[in-house]
């Protein structure tokens, strides 16, 4: 949702609050629940960027991950080059190689303690998600199909990730690990206002077979990632206000602007729990407490 904006500022009760829900979700994932440690909170990282590079990988260069960098994981689920111009590929490519590199450098840090990638679902579950999104049953969504599709899989991702490093930055004790995280979130942040601009810039073109405008349907999946991690105001589309189901963007009203860089009312990024983020990339609600699910059908890895 566009307005109002939240409040998003880390006091220690806040703090504290966000590490025992981390707690608890490493506790089902038979860890120590004494204490979260870097390392624990380096591997969730972990799972999330081999999520990322596998979809990037097979979108601009057909290919997944090799064993080497997935710690001999399982292969992913669907994933296929997509079909992309001579003006997103490019852009594709060098997404796809930071989140690459954002593997090899975690496993790297993390040694014998990182955990092997899990199996992720980079093809049916764009699907899924956007059947929930838009509140259809039938249509199918093909996340390699073009420009527009490979953006709108890539939106589903790239802000989930800024507010999961963002959210996960003040429970790391060593500073070299806080810098390297630090480090990463602003790549992050990066590609996510990338894709964002990108976005706008077709926002009153229609996404096919939907016959929805890509403002509308960004609002559509923004409400999405909202709605599952509990929230409802942590998630902004493109354009301002939010769009709705009346809407017709073309031309551009007076009174609409851009909403390219989702923060809260002291234009600060959004932060999320590892619940938070979990509820979202497994397509369940947070009340529900999943533990696995959509992108990671069997669940996240726990370090070894």
């Amino acid at each position: 949702m566009w307005s109002p904006k939240s409040t998003d500022v880390h006091t220690p009760s806040r703090t504290s609050a966000m590490r025992a829900l981390i707690l608890a979700v490493f506790a089902t994932l038979a860890l120590s629940a004494s204490a979260v440690t870097d390392v624990d909170i380096l591997n969730f990282a972990l799972n999330l960027e081999c999520l990322e590079a596998q979809f990037y990988s097979y979108a601009a260069l057909g290919v997944p991950l090799n064993a080497t960098l997935t710690g001999n994981g399982p292969a992913p689920i669907g994933g296929a080059m997509a079909s992309l111009s001579g003006f997103v590929k490019p852009i594709a490519n060098e997404i796809a190689m930071d989140e690459i590199s954002h593997v090899n450098f975690l496993r790297t840090a993390l040694g014998a303690k990182a955990a092997v990638c899990p199996q992720v679902d980079i093809g049916p579950a764009f699907n899924t998600a956007v059947r929930a999104a838009l509140g259809i049953t039938d249509k199918n969504f093909d996340p390699y199909k073009d420009d527009t599709n490979f953006l709108l899989a890539a939106f589903l991702f790239e802000d989930v990730g800024v507010t999961a490093y963002k959210g996960a930055a003040p429970l790391i004790v060593d500073k070299g690990y806080l810098s390297a995280a630090a480090g990463i979130l602003a790549v992050e942040a990066y590609h996510a206002g990338i894709i964002r601009t990108l976005l706008y810039q077709r926002a009153v073109q229609y996404v096919k077979p939907y016959n929805i405008q890509v403002a509308l349907f960004v609002e559509k999946l923004s409400h999405l990632r909202e709605t599952l991690d509990g929230t409802g105001n942590d998630d902004f589309g493109v354009i301002a206000p939010p769009a709705t189901d009346n809407g017709f963007y073309f031309p551009f009203k007076s009174d609409m602007d851009s909403s390219l860089v989702p923060t809260d009312a002291n234009a600060i990024a959004f932060s999320r729990t590892i619940p938070q983020v979990l509820s979202i990339v497994y397509g369940t609600p947070i009340t529900s407490n999943p533990t696995k699910g959509l992108f990671y059908p069997n669940g996240i890895n726990p370090a070894k």
